[in-house]
């Protein structure tokens, strides 16, 4: 199983520097993936300019957005040119795009986007998101990676799981527990084996952690303001799953290996670059 760490853009960090010192200490330390999830309504960075420059900073580390909320991205053609000019500036076979359709209204107010209509353009800028990946398509640069980027899709409605079969290559579920993904990966391998496709669908699980000895309140300050939309008890839920320890860490491995997930993010909470370290000691890397 890969071992990915994500940028702790939802915590409190105060300069984009560190995001970038972030990556390149991912690199070093040998994780797989680098990932960058997604707010508008929140000082969340920008996850398409933000992996440009991790691009720019890195050579080998893989990129991912965990999740993108794809149907804010309106201009769909503008979007797609996004995305084919970020594959080539990574290069080939580094850039993955993990989408989800968007839970929080209030971005799509400040978006000046349809909230009860984001599957639909959902739909449409998947299909405009395949055609700039195709020879000819007047929408340039085309991709570094042949067919573009691999899609990974967030979610576990039905909707999910026909864009898995259809644009996929597999899925990501944030926030993950060990028993979350057990019960959808029976639903996802037969979406996939019903849409006739070969091989296996990945399956990607990302938690949170922070590390050290400011490692809760760096949690509770990160994670509490940002889980608040739903409410004081799902927010006391997420500082509660959240790993604080190695031996947390250690276990937390353990047990998704054990499911077959094909790759786990520790998702950061706390800024401070000296984090990605305590994670690459505390796993062994």
């Amino acid at each position: 199983m890969d071992i990915g760490i994500g940028l702790p853009g939802h915590g409190p960090w105060r300069d984009g520097r560190s995001l970038v010192q972030w990556a390149r200490r991912a690199e070093e330390r040998g994780f797989s993936t680098l990932s960058v999830s997604d707010r508008l309504a929140w000082s969340t960075p920008e996850p398409l300019t933000t992996l440009a420059a991790a691009a720019g900073a890195t050579s080998r580390i893989r990129l991912l957005t965990s999740v993108l909320l794809a149907p804010l991205r309106a201009n769909h053609a503008l979007f797609a040119k996004t995305v084919t000019t970020l594959d080539q500036l990574a290069g080939p076979g580094r850039l993955r795009l993990g989408l989800a359709p968007g839970l929080w209204e209030d971005d799509f107010v400040l978006s000046e986007v349809d909230h009860g209509t984001r599957g639909k353009q959902f739909d449409r800028l998947l299909d405009r998101l395949t055609a700039a990946a195709a020879p000819g398509d007047p929408v340039g640069p085309p991709p570094a990676t042949p067919g573009g980027p691999p899609l990974l899709f967030g979610g576990t409605s039905q909707a999910t799981l026909r864009r898995i079969a259809t644009h996929g290559t597999g899925c990501i579920v944030g926030d993950a527990t060990v028993q979350a993904v057990q019960d959808f990966a029976p639903r996802l391998r037969r979406a996939w084996a019903d849409a006739g496709r070969t091989g296996s669908p990945r399956l990607v699980a990302s938690v949170m952690y922070a590390l050290g000895p400011y490692a809760e309140a760096a949690i509770s300050e990160a994670i509490g303001p940002y889980d608040a939309f739903a409410g004081e008890g799902y927010a006391r839920y997420g500082i509660s799953i959240a790993r604080t320890r190695p031996e947390q860490i250690i276990a937390t491995i353990a047990d998704f290996e054990r499911i077959g997930c094909d790759e786990l993010i520790f998702m950061g909470n706390d800024p401070d670059p000296w984090q990605v370290d305590l994670l690459a000691d505390a796993i062994g890397l």
